[in-house]
């Protein structure tokens, strides 16, 4: 039953056009991928179903399905009109208090001060309770810290409130009420469990987590588009995962926009590994996370890629265990499977182990496990010393390890990006803007990869924008939704006057449409009447005149002259872009300083690769992300976007204290140090900071994700 509940949700969201998939443990199943519930097949990739259910395992799984995010909210609905409120739930969570709350309810409780709690609540990391007491002595202007600090001790991580669950849903036979506590929820006709999703499962209760990714939208509009402007209709269920110049490109690294492998450590890990199919595509997924690098999993695996060191394995048993991540602990499904090879587990025993390792269970059940592992490894024919020597490295490596059936779903998803990136970059581009905020950058990092691909970005203009951005003579023409000062109601009443014809002046869309003086003026400084051969400067004026008169106000005297005003230079016009919509369909920002930093031995991120290993450089550019990963022991990492490319560039912890201010508030930098080649990968290691330049552009990056 809950098979064929999970299939009816996923054809109904189908038979909608809604972009449906399964991921997780579940593409472990053969018969979620014969219903199309998940989307990779299990056998051809060699996923074990145990690591989906088993005899051994004490209770039962759930299921994990993406839909899109337009998609979710009718989804969810339709399971409540299907199977009744009676009988459908979402499950809760339960918020417990954090640093950050605790601190704040503490504070209100206590009477004090609610700006001075405020204050000091924001300083602190949301869920950090070390060195609490310090912190309230140092910062707490006066406040008595030492009761403050007991309290807040002791109700740290106890419950505070009940949330929703991100997608978790229960369908069950019975009516609910006569299982489990509920409430409603806030939106009419929904129901909430007051159990969690741990009590669900205790109950004996099988949830269904109904998510939704934004980058199936992507994929969604992309078809749509292609099949409008190139009359071709792409069956992804269909598509082959195996195109050569798919993996060129991605082993390149030119993944802006791709899912899973666009961010700067995916970017450095590329070029390295050159992934030439869709295996290398899931351990690529899979090996770019805090855990195999905690784990020191990545570079014994790219070493052995690159031929630096041999191939070595736990034992040479485990061969056929461990080939495909080249004798490296990735998957936890690869505990399993050492815990069959050499302790003689069965497949549900091996998943037992995974779980222990995964979840750091009790000392006492690892301990338990390793001595049934070391039996069977002397059952095997293999000594305890092996057997205690193999369970401490699988216990070493298990806890960071990666679901393989995760990484195969959300590798899938990467290729069909790469592939409409690579083949039908305007509609994939057109759709990826129709859909931020997503993924890893702002939109003017995605306009001007689409840009070096060769896609013309066409300006907002009053007659030809619509409100999301479309594809226009074969370029991407940008949409209202662009325009600060535009909101949905703005849009709204521009697509209701449409049928009534073309605006043929600035008079004729004012009579027309009534929006905002802010909107207005911006629409005007970006250019969206340009096409009626009047300078922006003279247009505003005219704007200004036209209120007046609409307003009934007297007209100010006027000299009967002509007034000239004069053009917006090229920094104007790029700067007030950057200003009123985050990006330019124009030149890149840098163009405006090449000059000048030509002349201080600046070099663009085209000359790199020419640039000798080793060589002191000064690069130069827009600021698209500031990263301070936690497994990088203090390093900070800034990317910087100039007119041809990326460049990365690596703070160390002393450089970055010293610069800091500088680092971490100007939009454009140049950045001085020694140019690191490795493998084709290419950073700057800074030593010395300085600003790019002192005028304002206020331009959004995306700062220490």
């Amino acid at each position: 039953d809950y098979f064929l509940i999970v299939w009816d949700i996923c054809a109904w969201a189908r038979n909608r056009g809604f972009p449906v998939q399964g991921r997780g443990s579940s593409a472990n199943s053969l018969v979620a991928y014969c219903l199309g519930i998940t989307r990779v097949d299990p056998i051809g990739h060699n996923l074990l179903f145990e690591r989906f259910l088993s005899h051994e395992r004490g209770g039962m799984p759930d299921i994990d399905v993406d839909f899109s995010r337009a998609g979710r909210e009718e989804v969810i609905q339709y399971v409540y009109d299907r199977y009744g409120e009676e009988h459908t739930a979402m499950v809760c969570n339960v918020v417990t208090y954090r640093s950050r709350s605790a601190v704040r309810d503490v504070g209100k409780a206590l009477g004090f001060p609610a700006q001075v709690v405020g204050r000091f609540a924001k300083s602190l990391h949301r869920s950090d309770f070390a060195g609490l007491t310090d912190k309230l002595r140092r910062d707490g202007d006066g406040l008595p810290w030492d009761h403050y600090a007991t309290f807040i001790d002791q109700i740290k991580g106890m419950p505070r409130h009940l949330s929703i669950h991100v997608g978790g849903m229960i369908v069950t036979s019975a009516p609910l009420v006569e299982i489990a506590p509920l409430e409603r929820a806030s939106m009419p006709g929904r129901v909430v469990t007051q159990w969690d999703k741990d009590d669900i499962e205790d109950a004996g209760l099988i949830k269904i987590d109904l998510l939704s990714l934004r980058t199936l939208d992507v994929v969604s509009e992309a078809i749509e588009l292609i099949e409008q402007h190139e009359g071709v209709r792409i069956d992804m269920d269909k598509l082959g995962l195996d195109d050569p110049a798919v993996y060129r490109m991605i082993s390149e690294a030119d993944t802006i926009g791709v899912f899973q492998v666009e961010s700067r450590a995916q970017m450095q890990m590329l070029p390295k590994m050159k992934p030439v199919c869709f295996e290398d595509l899931m351990i690529e997924v899979a090996i770019v996370r805090p855990g195999p690098t905690q784990g020191k999993m990545v570079h014994p695996y790219l070493n052995r890629r690159q031929g630096l060191e041999p191939v070595e394995y736990l034992h040479p048993a485990l061969e056929s265990v461990l080939e495909e991540t080249l004798g490296v602990v990735l998957y936890q499904e690869q505990v399993m499977g050492v815990a069959q090879a050499i302790g003689g587990f069965t497949p549900g025993e091996g998943d037992l182990l995974r779980r222990a390792m995964t979840r750091k269970r009790s000392y006492e059940e690892i301990e338990k496990m390793r001595a049934r592992f070391v039996r069977g490894a002397i059952k095997n024919g293999l000594t305890a010393e092996v057997g205690h020597d193999v369970f401490d490295k699988i216990a070493a490596f298990g806890g960071y390890g990666f679901c393989k059936s995760h990484a195969a779903a959300f590798a899938r998803t990467t290729y069909e990006t790469a592939y409409l990136k690579y083949y039908h970059p305007a509609a994939f581009f057109t759709a990826f803007l129709n859909h931020e905020p997503l993924g890893f950058y702002a939109p003017e990092v995605i306009v001007e990869a689409a840009k070096r691909q060769g896609i013309t970005i066409h300006p907002v203009d009053i007659n030809r924008s619509e409100t999301r951005c479309t594809i226009q003579r074969g370029g991407i023409r940008l949409g209202f939704n662009y325009v600060k000062g535009i909101g949905t109601a703005a849009r709204e009443r521009i697509d209701k006057d449409r049928p009534r014809g073309r605006y043929r002046s600035l008079d004729d869309f004012c009579a027309r449409v009534k929006l905002t003086p802010t909107g207005m003026e911006n629409l005007i400084m970006v250019g969206a009447f340009d096409r009626f051969d009047i300078p922006r400067r003279d247009l505003l004026w005219q704007y200004s005149e036209l209120r007046e008169k609409a307003e009934g106000e007297l007209p100010m005297s006027y000299p009967e002259e002509d007034i000239k005003f004069p053009d917006l230079t090229d920094w104007e016009n790029t700067s007030l872009d950057y200003e009123i919509q985050g990006l330019t369909s124009g030149p890149h920002l840098t163009t405006h300083f090449r000059k000048e930093w030509d002349a201080l031995g600046v070099l663009t991120s085209r000359d790199l690769p020419d640039t000798l290993d080793g060589s002191r450089v000064k690069v130069a550019g827009l600021v698209i992300t500031r990263q301070a990963p936690s497994t990088a022991k203090g390093h900070v990492f800034i990317s910087l976007e100039d007119e041809y490319g990326t460049v990365n560039c690596i703070l160390r912890p002393h450089v970055f204290e010293r610069f800091k201010p500088v680092a971490t508030r100007s939009s454009i930098l140049v950045l001085e140090g020694r140019l690191v080649q490795d493998s084709g990968v290419i950073n700057i290691l800074v030593d010395h900071v300085q600003s790019g330049d002192d005028r304002t552009v206020e331009i959004r990056s995306h700062d220490f994700r």
